[in-house]
């Protein structure tokens, strides 16, 4: 009995003296929310989610410390206590950076110890102001190897001051995310650190889309976030098998999948498949629609025709020369019963604004189970 108990003391020891701690976190369903996003915080319904994403706080380039804009300072105050009314076991993350920030700005600032410090301090501090429970990285995306190393030092020293930090206050670390390429290397060139990606955060958003738009010149319709491509093309299985074979684990994987498509301008609207000529985006901002608007597009439009591609594992629709690739409920349920299937810690959704009135939110947390 002595011996066991003596094993056990020493494996929590271990445990919680390891750099990546130990949050025993079963399972991510999570969700990315930002204040102009379409739905209010407080209509979310938290209980469909484990965590839930607040976006973006900020990098101001002259301090490198992480900021809040004034216009956001009073959600984001409220953010975790609104969403806990519903679930108060709902664990909440503030999200830094996203695809409109200046990624030259995150390269300076990851580039040296003093700057990453303040980098790191500053999130700190914001995080435990405002009630989160963790914090997520969106650098979008490190285009060099020797950013790629800097990104390794941040999150390592990143990992050991939450740990300094809890140890200090006495509170449950903070969770350390990060949203990163679907596959382990930017634009097939500069591979992500590794080693500190496994050691130093909880786990990674794989943003699994954005893989084809109407912009990129291209001349066929494609499923800009297809769960399989028999052509061998990006995809989210290719890119979970990739980081995997980088040496990630499944369990520190968490599969993103979008709430939004892309229309396209058919040549022929006779000629409406996956791969069928194309001249570009039907409709501005590129084509980008949200959920909601495809649901509504096809069912105000007549003549509109849905399918679902098992091969690719995607939905797209069709009306007269207008083309939408995007996720619909299969789709969403097979992404996830895969991600669960093939032991992935969960999925995220980017992001629940563009839902229908939470309809895919609900289908993706029925899918995963409980």
């Amino acid at each position: 009995m002595a011996s066991i108990t003596k094993f056990i003391l020493l494996s929590l020891t271990l445990c919680v003296l390891h750099l990546n701690f130990c949050h025993g976190q079963n399972a991510v369903k999570a969700g990315y929310w930002f204040p102009d996003s379409g739905i209010a915080l407080s209509d979310i319904d938290s209980k469909l989610f484990t965590h839930l994403f607040c976006a973006f706080a900020d990098l101001d380039p002259q301090s490198n410390k992480v900021t809040i804009s004034s216009s956001n300072a009073g959600p984001f105050s409220q953010f975790t206590k609104t969403v806990q009314l519903k679930n108060p076991s709902v664990k909440t993350l503030l999200s830094i950076g996203g695809g409109n920030s200046n990624r030259a700005d995150f390269a300076s600032m990851a580039s040296q110890s003093s700057s990453r410090k303040s980098f790191i301090d500053s999130s700190i501090n914001l995080a435990r102001a405002n009630n989160f429970h963790g914090l997520d990285l969106d650098w979008e995306y490190p285009q060099s190897a020797s950013e790629m190393k800097n990104l390794g030092s941040l999150l390592d020293e990143w990992r050991a001051a939450v740990a300094t930090e809890a140890k200090n206050s006495g509170k449950p670390q903070l969770i350390l995310t990060a949203a990163v390429s679907f596959a382990s290397k930017v634009d097939g060139l500069y591979q992500y650190p590794i080693p500190s990606v496994s050691r130093s955060l909880d786990w990674i958003n794989l943003m699994a889309y954005d893989f084809y738009a109407p912009d990129r010149p291209s001349t066929s319709t494609r499923c800009h976030a297809a769960l399989k491509d028999p052509s061998g093309q990006a995809s989210g299985s290719s890119g979970i098998a990739d980081w995997e074979k980088a040496g990630v684990g499944a369990k520190k994987l968490v599969l993103g999948i979008p709430f939004y498509g892309y229309a396209w301008r058919l040549v022929n609207a006779n000629n409406h498949g996956i791969l069928a000529p194309a001249n570009g985006a039907a409709g501005p901002d590129n084509g980008v629609e949200r959920y909601q608007d495809i649901r509504t597009f096809v069912a105000q439009t007549p003549g509109a025709v849905v399918v679902y591609n098992s091969t690719y594992v995607c939905n797209y629709c069709y009306a007269g020369t207008t083309w939408i690739g995007y996720d619909d409920n299969q789709t969403v349920s097979t992404k996830v019963s895969y991600a669960k299937q093939n032991g992935l810690l969960g999925y995220f959704a980017w992001h629940i604004g563009a839902d229908d009135n939470l309809a895919l939110s609900r289908q993706a947390s029925q899918a995963w189970g409980a």
